[in-house]
C-alpha cells in the first residue's frame, strides 16, 4: 500500500475500454462521455497531493515536539488536572449566581414584609387616634380629662405594640 507522494515507478497506466454510444431507450441508461483530460492521462481518478497550509505544518511540528520531549501520561495528568480546575471554576460559578438570585429575592421578600407592617402600624395609629378623639369629646371635666389621658396613652402604647407583633 502506498502512503505519501507516488514514486515515477510506482504509477501504472491502464487504458480504459471503449464505451460504445446506445441508441433509443438505453441512452439515457448510460453515463455521459467525459471530456478529454489536458494532460493526456487516461485514468478515472487523478491524483492531487494534499496542500498543507502553514499552519498545520506549524502544528504539527509543534505536537511532534510535545509527543517526543513530554511524556504521554504526563500530558494526560495535566489535562485532567486542567479539566478538574474548570469544572470546581463551573460548579463554583453556579453556586454563587445561586446565591445572588436567593438573596436577591430575600431582599425583595423583606422589603413587601416591611411595606405591609408599615401600612398596618398607621392603620392601628389612626384608629387609635380616632379613639382618643371620640374620648376626649366625649369627657368634658379637667380631671377625668387627664385621668383618661394617662390611661389612654397606656392604651396607646400596648395597642401599638399588638399592631407591630401581628
Amino acid at each position: 500500500m502506498l502512503l505519501g507522494r507516488p514514486k515515477d515507478g510506482d504509477m501504472q497506466l491502464v487504458a480504459r475500454p471503449e464505451r460504445k454510444q446506445a441508441k433509443g431507450p438505453d441512452r439515457k441508461l448510460m453515463l455521459p462521455s467525459r471530456p478529454p483530460t489536458t494532460a493526456g492521462s487516461t485514468a478515472l481518478v487523478e491524483y492531487t497531493p494534499p496542500v498543507f497550509k502553514e499552519e498545520e505544518d506549524d502544528l504539527k511540528i509543534k505536537l511532534r515536539r510535545i509527543l517526543e520531549n513530554f511524556p504521554f501520561a504526563s500530558y494526560q495528568q495535566m489535562r485532567r488536572k486542567e479539566q478538574d480546575r474548570i469544572a470546581r471554576m463551573d460548579a463554583d460559578y453556579q453556586r454563587r449566581k445561586e446565591e445572588a438570585e436567593f438573596n436577591m429575592r430575600r431582599e425583595e421578600r423583606l422589603g413587601e414584609a416591611e411595606e405591609k407592617t408599615a401600612k398596618k402600624l398607621l392603620k392601628c395609629q389612626k384608629k387609635n387616634q380616632r379613639k382618643k378623639e371620640k374620648k376626649m369629646k366625649t369627657n368634658s371635666g379637667g380631671e377625668e380629662k387627664q385621668k383618661e389621658e394617662s390611661s389612654d396613652d397606656a392604651s396607646a402604647q400596648s395597642l401599638v405594640s399588638v399592631c407591630i407583633a401581628k
